[in-house]
Parts: C-alpha cells; sequence; structure tokens
C-alpha cells in the first residue's frame, strides 16, 4: 500500500458524531408514569374499602340476636321494628305478623310482664327463616 492510499482512507474516516442520550429522561418519565399509577391504584383501592357499605340486614339480625329481655316493653318495640324491616318474603312476613300480633300486649300499658316464651319461640322461628 503506498502512503497515498493511506491518506485517501484516512480522509475517509469521519469525525466521532454525538448522538443525544435521552435514555434518562425517558427512564424518569416512565418512573414518574408508574408512581402515578401505583398511586391512583391505591387510592381506588382505599376509596373502596372505605365506602363498602355495611349491610343493614345482618346489623338488624344482631341486633335481634343480642336483644335484652330485662325490660319487656322496650324489648316488644325494638323487635317490631326489626322484625318489620327484616322481614322480605311472604313467609318472613307471615311470622313477623304473628309475631307482632304477639307483642301488642307488652306495647301500650304501663306495667307489663315478662316476655313469653311461646314469643321467644317465635322469634327464634323468624330468625331461622331469615336469610342474612
Amino acid at each position: 500500500m503506498s502512503p497515498q492510499d493511506v491518506a485517501n482512507q484516512i480522509r475517509d474516516i469521519k469525525a466521532l458524531v454525538q448522538i443525544p442520550d435521552n435514555s434518562i429522561f425517558i427512564f424518569s418519565f416512565l418512573v414518574l408514569i408508574a408512581v402515578i399509577v401505583v398511586c391512583l391504584i391505591i387510592f381506588f383501592i382505599y376509596k373502596l374499602i372505605k365506602n363498602r357499605k355495611i349491610n343493614d340486614r345482618k346489623q338488624w339480625y344482631k341486633i335481634l340476636e343480642n336483644i335484652e329481655y330485662s325490660e319487656p316493653k322496650k324489648s316488644a318495640y325494638e323487635i317490631t321494628k326489626y322484625v318489620r324491616l327484616l322481614a322480605s318474603n311472604e313467609r318472613e312476613k307471615r311470622l313477623a305478623y304473628e309475631i307482632i300480633e304477639s307483642l301488642e300486649k307488652y306495647k301500650y300499658k304501663k306495667q307489663v310482664d315478662s316476655i313469653d316464651e311461646e314469643i321467644k319461640v317465635k322469634l327464634s322461628t323468624f330468625m331461622d327463616a331469615v336469610d342474612v
């Protein structure tokens, strides 16, 4: 190879060109998007848990389960209220009507006797029939 050929080859070599490197910006942008998405997911899960509606029927059922029979007049009113609220189908409504009719003698008097075992059994039957 002659020195002139080498010189021609050297002239054909171009200088290094700077290639813009935007990878740090792209990476930062992707990290920011990922953080925003994770925050939105956490926010929606929090809202879902916070706004979950408490089932009223379960609460009424629990109140009827834990009713105190020590104050018969108050118990009669509470049983009447929650039995009416819980009764949804025809069978439950019929049982509720029977319970409410039997509780009438405990409601509108100043002094009342303790609640009969028959009413407690009817209430127990009603509680077994209710789907909560």
